[in-house]
């Protein structure tokens, strides 16, 4: 016996106790899809039996039911549910969360309710059987009026012989990825949309009043409904559409016209109004058989289709996201007339409430119904109703390309009751960009847990505070903070005991994780920045949507601006704008944005405070007092006390403090103009269209060094070397390399895989590992850190939580750029951004 259920819905066993409801449930569906109201009274008293725990068990029942149906997850109550107070409220939770309610029966004699009783640890009184047998005889002949559509009835004997068959709705195209063409309202403008078809690559073959489609490249069509009315021939799109629907090269879902005209075919008394007169008058030219069939298919059209794994969902005036997937009038009617406020405009037209506005959902939703000027983006949805029939545009966007084509309407079919675009803003700025002038706290203060294309990410809510202080008072403004760099790890601790960190660590760490070559980048001392640079300032308003006049911003890896100095500001970013349009960037990259990841130098640009109040006054402190205690000792040695290993000490100290004092001082020097800065690229991390992580090391060491050629005096190309770490001379060449590096005072090395991104099997691999100089960790360790005492103990440093905090940061730092490119809200971009200064706030010894 073959059951046909939705695959979401709230299955409701009903039937005496003794029917064998649990033994039942626990053959047909998962433990987890079952919700007993006997567990449940023991969850609460410990005691299954226990009657008077009822209310307190029953509120567990229907919290776990709603939490269920909430998440879209098929939930069967195995209770008696033979009283109708009892399943009014298990039918209104399935109308709340827009599941269908299903009854399925045990209609088991009270005979063999009993003997079954008999069998079971803990019996029920025969007399309660004997009632629950009344009502369940009672009610099943009124479970249709109840508003049940489910109802199966199953007798003992068929119970063994059950089978369940869970049917995917009708909405559900999970299953088809695309490639797609959604197509706004055509509203009977035929001609505009054969030529869209063409444009879009469809083959059209007309013969008289018949059309034949083939796709191309297995693309499909997808109608966001209003096929008729106000336009010249709306029987003739019916006509197209129906056909290509017919031949599975298109998909469709109803519109408001279409639903009202469905209406009056069947007989329906509506108004002609809105062109619906126009529309039957077309069709009254047609044959009836043709007319039937166009009933038919608006009939069988469904409210709106999920598709491509849940990424895709077109409805034709919207759909909120915990409607998306299910069924319900409530859903059919917001899909075909979107959500009013109640109010009507100076039109006499109902304002509608833009539930886009509030839209959070991961699927990109497509509509139409509303006529804009110009499709756009907006929460991860958009509007492609451009008005054709009022002489605007007929639109499609094409998924996954997200490009938009349209074509423009041949003339002005029916005048507009509310010319289009009115109650917006005539404005410089997008929608959405509008509306991501604020960002509400909200968002980011609870425990975030944050899918990346690389890793998901878990933010504690304690380390948001710190977070909020630096977004709120001290970044820049949040639209330009599209990504921040992730921390980077040193390599492991080296066994040489004369190092701290040594390549002979960091090249062993990518090969014994399967990774051959690796590229050696010179780690220039300087400040971490990140520059995003447009190349106009029109570019800054359309893309970053900042009206402001500069070009760009340069900020420091908490989100700081980096130059208090707005002239200095100025003057670097005309010089590095110069470079990039001499090196013809622009249009290599087919961008007019682009943001780097850089080491900017001098340090002591960003760190002079540091320099003063820590490295300088050590070094000033310690040799004002060193040469003193060594005189001292020398004058204590002349009066024959043996202080020889004393002095030796201090001697010794007064060459480390000289050495330490050397090495900062290296990194240091005056700015007084953009002449004494250097700016050493060495990502180029997005620009239009494109993040770069899909490309290797070297090929972003070669880009970039053609536009420092541009600019040699200011750009500073990083000098690299390509290992390949399983051959010993390669490896000794990289060993060699670092030390010379290190010998002239250079800071020292960072190794990466010389792809961007690398696995060994599904582990994340570290994006790239720090090797620093021996002399110029003194100014991390200190000036005596060297002393075989010391070193001896620094070699016990724990890296695992830095490590793990580098490869969070990188994820997220991605993950933001992607996002970015991809046009997603600001809000979807900072929880990224603010997830990785949250992740600063973690306790990680600041030298490693």
């Amino acid at each position: 016996m073959e059951i046909k259920i939705p695959e979401l819905s709230l299955v409701l066993l009903m039937g005496a106790s003794g029917s064998g409801k649990s033994t039942f449930a626990k053959q047909h569906f998962l433990a987890t899809e079952i919700v007993s109201s006997d567990a449940c009274r023991a969850m609460v008293s410990d005691d299954e039996d226990s009657q008077d725990v009822n209310e307190d068990a029953f509120a567990v029942v229907y919290e776990i039911i709603s939490r269920r149906l909430k998440r879209g997850k098929l939930t069967v109550v195995d209770a008696t549910n033979v009283q109708q107070e009892a399943r009014d409220k298990l039918r209104s939770l399935a109308k709340k969360y827009h599941v269908f309610p299903v009854v399925v029966a045990l209609d088991v004699p009270e005979k063999i309710c009993n003997q079954q009783n008999e069998g079971r640890q803990r019996k029920v009184p025969s007399s309660v059987i004997n009632r629950q047998t009344k009502d369940f005889r009672d009610s099943i002949k009124f479970l249709k009026y109840e508003g049940f559509r489910f109802i199966f009835k199953i007798k003992p004997e068929q119970m063994p012989k059950v089978k369940f068959v869970r049917q995917p709705l009708w909405n559900n195209r999970r299953e088809e990825h695309g490639p797609f063409d959604i197509i706004g309202d055509v509203h009977g403008c035929i001609d505009e949309l054969i030529t869209l078809l063409k444009k879009l690559g469809y083959k059209i073959n007309h013969n008289q009043k018949e059309y034949s489609v083939i796709a191309p490249e297995s693309r499909k069509a997808v109608f966001v409904g209003d096929l008729v009315d106000r336009g010249p021939d709306s029987s003739a799109v019916l006509r197209l559409v129906m056909n290509m629907v017919a031949d599975g090269v298109a998909l469709c879902v109803p519109g408001n016209h279409d639903a009202k005209l469905m209406r009056k075919l069947k007989g329906n008394n509506v108004q002609l109004k809105h062109g619906l007169a126009e529309t039957l008058e077309q069709l009254e030219k047609e044959t009836p058989q043709f007319r039937e069939q166009v009933k038919e298919f608006i009939f069988s059209l469904v409210s709106h289709y999920v598709l491509d794994n849940g990424n895709l969902v077109v409805a034709h005036a919207g759909i909120k996201e915990h409607m998306q997937g299910r069924g319900s009038k409530a859903i059919r009617d917001f899909c075909l007339y979107g959500e009013t406020t109640g109010e009507t405009d100076e039109f006499g037209l109902p304002i509608r409430y833009n539930w886009a506005s509030e839209y959070k959902g991961k699927a990109t939703v497509v509509y139409g119904h509303t006529p804009i000027p110009q499709a756009e983006w907006f929460n991860n949805t958009m509007n492609i109703d451009t008005g054709c029939v009022f002489g605007g545009k007929l639109t499609a966007l094409r998924y996954p390309e997200k490009e938009i084509i349209s074509i423009p309407a041949a003339r002005e079919y029916s005048p507009p009751i509310r010319p289009i675009g009115t109650g917006m803003v005539t404005k410089k700025l997008s929608t959405q960009q509008q509306y991501d002038d604020i960002l509400n706290v909200e968002d980011y203060i609870n425990k975030q847990f944050i899918e990346t294309s690389l890793r998901n990410v878990t933010i504690r809510e304690g380390n948001a505070a710190s977070a909020i202080e630096v977004m709120t008072r001290y970044a820049l403004h949040p639209k330009w903070l599209i990504y921040l760099p992730a921390t980077m790890s040193p390599c492991e601790t080296s066994k040489d005991p004369q190092y701290l960190e040594h390549p002979h660590e960091a090249f062993a760490y990518y090969k014994k994780n399967g990774i051959h070559k690796v590229i050696c980048e010179e780690k220039h001392m300087g400040s971490r920045a990140i520059v995003v640079i447009c190349k106009d300032k029109k570019t800054v308003l359309q893309r970053f949507g900042i009206e402001t006049d500069k070009l760009g911003v340069c900020y420091t890896r908490s989100g700081r601006n980096f130059f208090e100095n707005p002239t200095l500001e100025s003057q670097f970013f005309k010089r590095l704008s110069a470079a990039l349009t001499k090196s013809n960037f622009w249009e290599k990259h087919s961008s007019n944005w682009v943001c780097f990841d850089c080491e900017l130098m001098p340090w002591s640009v960003k760190a002079q405070l540091l320099l003063q109040d820590q490295y300088a006054a050590v070094a000033t402190a310690s040799r004002t007092a060193t040469p003193h205690i060594i005189a001292a000792l020398e004058q204590t040695k002349k009066r024959g006390i043996e202080v020889d290993n004393y002095i030796e000490k201090y001697q010794t100290r007064q060459k480390l403090l000289d050495a330490y004092t050397d090495v900062y001082r290296r990194y240091c020097w005056p700015v007084e103009s953009v002449t004494d800065l250097r700016l050493a690229p060495f990502h180029i991390l997005a620009t239009e269209g494109c993040v770069h992580n899909n490309k290797d090391h070297l090929w972003h060491m070669e880009n970039i060094a053609e536009v420092c050629e541009a600019d040699p005096k200011m750009l500073l190309a990083t000098q690299s070397q390509i290992i390949d770490v399983t051959v010993e001379e390669d490896i000794n060449k990289g060993i060699n390399w670092w030390l010379d590096l290190t010998a002239t005072g250079k800071e020292g090395m960072v190794v990466k895989s010389l792809d961007f991104v690398s696995y060994n099997g599904k582990k994340l691999l570290q994006p790239a590992v720090k090797c620093r100089g021996r002399e110029y960790l003194r100014i991390t360790y200190g000036p005596e850190y060297t002393l075989s005492e010391n070193i001896k103990k620094l070699k016990n440093r724990a890296l695992k939580r830095k490590q793990n905090l580098a490869l969070q940061e990188f994820s997220l730092g991605l993950e933001a750029l992607q996002r970015f490119v991809d046009r997603k809200p600001l809000r979807e971009i900072h929880q990224c951004v603010f997830g990785i200064l949250a992740l600063e706030s973690e306790a990680v010894d600041p030298r490693l």
